[in-house]
């Protein structure tokens, strides 16, 4: 498929996902998002963790307020991203939600601000998005916001997109951009990929 194919066919995806999403009722987005933070704080590469970078859901994403005040209450470090007006992700500190603001588009951002480099200090780094394919390959919401931030993140660290179950293991539309992730994480458990297939 040619690249006008691809971003045409990744358009009509994420128009899907973002519909059935919709239909969600918003307690199951809470019961989505508790389950995740489950198996995400019992996961190894997050227990070890002292610094995870992570962010503040919006909407029907699979809900991260549990996760983001136990991840405090373990005494991690918890970094989350600042939108910047180019789309690139700056990085803040979270201390609580007192520690944040209401920003652009219906985010929760830090106050204080790190750089886009800081997502690179994390030993975990935990992503929105709307599916991942058998290979790890994320289908995001198109900004390129995240794709950015993970080309930052060191190769072997764990990289994990929030999803709800139906949304793991799709066939995604990949553009040269796109950067894989090494998890999926859905009330169902934890997924890993395996570099390449």
């Amino acid at each position: 498929m040619n690249a006008p194919g691809r971003h045409a066919a990744k358009l009509a995806m994420r128009d899907q996902l973002l519909t059935a999403r919709g239909r969600r009722p918003l307690l199951e987005v809470g019961e989505v998002g508790r389950a995740i933070a489950t198996h995400l704080l019992t996961a190894p590469e997050v227990r070890r963790a002292a610094t995870v970078a992570a962010y503040v859901s919006i909407g029907t994403e699979p809900g991260t307020g549990v996760l983001l005040r136990a991840l405090l209450d373990e005494g991690k470090r918890v970094l989350l991203p600042v939108l910047l007006p180019d789309g690139d992700l700056d990085w803040g500190t979270y201390r609580g939600d007192r520690s944040l603001a209401p920003a652009r588009r219906g985010l929760l951002e830090p106050v204080d601000r790190l750089g886009v480099d800081a997502v690179a200090t994390a030993d975990a780094v935990l992503v929105p998005g709307l599916a991942v394919s058998p290979t790890g390959l994320r289908l995001g919401r198109g900004g390129g916001s995240y794709d950015r931030a993970l080309a930052r993140v060191p190769v072997g660290t764990f990289t994990c997109v929030l999803l709800h179950d139906e949304e793991v293991g799709l066939e995604v539309p990949v553009e040269p951009h796109d950067r894989p992730v090494t998890a999926a994480a859905s009330p169902a458990g934890i997924r890993r990929f395996t570099p390449g297939g």
